[in-house]
């Protein structure tokens, strides 16, 4: 309304407020580069303290540019796993598909990727914060985004408010159900089982410290190193409609990840019997919604656009979307409101095609004809042959050649 302008008008050229609604991997980064921007911002996280699930995470160019953006490339690549090569295999012979270098991928996209355990992400995140602008211990259950401010109310009765309210706050977002009701997940009918391995607890030859993804009927296993080639992150997909619990945290056994894969290659079974902790759940998936913003909030990361995890890029956009925000709330330092609306314009078309790619992706890692297999395998072969902008053969490379640093990334005012 007409006050709100007023206030705006005199405010005109100050520093906007924002709050940023959860601790994690997207909210923190979105913090860093916000508060680097000279935005002034603070942090609210439900839980008693900064935690991420004990898990890795894959951090492709797109999201390494952004790290790089706010200072904290270093830190991440020594807590890295070192890995040579990105391997895709045949799941139960073993027979590679494609193999491509580091060396490879840093002269595609300008610099190498990375896989870190999400533990130490968050740490190099926080610690890269200036002092006291997170807040422990509030739930946010509700926002109202229309007023001359923005109000975010907590679970212990408490208010805030600011210019801008994000909502980082994850897949089952508060903010989100706050602004556009409660969320529609579609079962994918495929299910996820999840370990972190010490390299050391494997039984025999030594598992290789390759990023290696194996397709199988039915299933994709992903592998690869955290904190140099001490851990191996382990997930495994499978195509099962009988189990429906969305929770990261709901553990299984060991025998019934071995009895699911028994057929496939040894090496990966071998690894399996080390895992002493195995997480399951079901996969759902998400239509990208039409719309992010709605008065002076607005969405980043899983709360804006969860998606399958066929192509690492989870963190990744959550990544992007944060820098993105920080360029866009700079841009139009007088008026965040059109500074929301060019963050949504310029993020929400490709976050939605990352979240349809990686719906795709999914149902070509698990074909089950021997035909439709042969066919993806020479597709993949074939790609790689003819565009050095694209070593995985899969048609991805647009996802690792984004820059979400660059002021040219920002859709026209």
């Amino acid at each position: 309304g007409h006050d709100g302008r007023q206030d705006n008008q005199e405010g005109a050229g100050s520093v906007p407020r924002v709050a940023i609604i959860g601790g994690g991997i997207g909210g923190l980064t979105a913090a860093n580069a916000l508060s680097q921007a000279g935005i002034e911002v603070a942090v609210y996280e439900a839980a008693a303290e900064l935690r991420e699930i004990g898990a890795g995470v894959a951090l492709h160019a797109n999201a390494m540019r952004v790290l790089r953006g706010i200072g904290v490339e270093d830190g991440v690549r020594k807590v890295a796993g070192r890995s040579e090569w990105a391997v895709t295999r045949n799941g139960k012979t073993g027979r590679v598909i494609s193999r491509t270098s580091r060396k490879q991928q840093a002269t595609a996209f300008g610099l190498q990727s990375a896989t870190v355990h999400r533990a130490d992400l968050l740490d190099v995140l926080a610690d890269a914060l200036p002092p006291g602008l997170v807040t422990l211990g509030k739930r946010c259950t509700r926002v109202e985004p229309d007023g001359a401010t923005a109000v975010a109310r907590f679970a212990d009765g408490s208010e805030i408010e600011a210019d801008v309210i994000i909502g980082a706050d994850g897949i089952h977002s508060a903010v989100r159900t706050s602004l556009f009701g409660p969320d529609d997940p579609r079962f994918t009918g495929k299910i996820c089982y999840r370990s972190v391995i010490p390299t050391a607890a494997v039984s025999g030859s030594s598992p290789s410290a390759d990023n290696g993804q194996w397709l199988g009927p039915h299933g994709t296993i992903v592998l690869y190193p955290l904190r140099g080639e001490e851990l191996i992150n382990v997930v495994c997909h499978y195509d099962d409609d009988g189990y429906r619990h969305e929770s990261w945290i709901t553990e299984c056994s060991r025998e019934e990840v071995l009895e699911r894969y028994a057929g496939w290659h040894e090496s990966l079974l071998r690894l399996f019997a080390a895992g002493n902790t195995w997480y399951k759940w079901a996969l759902y998936d998400r239509d990208p919604i039409p719309r992010w913003t709605r008065g002076r909030v607005t969405l980043l990361g899983d709360a804006a656009h969860p998606m399958l995890p066929y192509l690492g890029q989870g963190a990744c956009q959550a990544l992007e979307d944060g820098a993105v925000l920080a360029t866009a709330l700079t841009a139009e330092a007088a008026d965040p409101l059109t500074g929301l609306a060019r963050y949504e314009r310029t993020r929400r078309p490709r976050a939605s095609r990352v979240v349809l790619t990686a719906r795709e992706r999914g149902l070509s890692n698990h074909l089950a004809s021997p035909w439709a297999t042969m066919r993806r395998d020479l597709l993949i072969a074939m790609r790689r042959r003819l565009n050095r902008r694209d070593p995985e053969g899969r048609g991805a490379g647009w996802l690792a050649e984004y820059d979400a640093t660059s002021p040219d990334v920002l859709a026209a005012p």
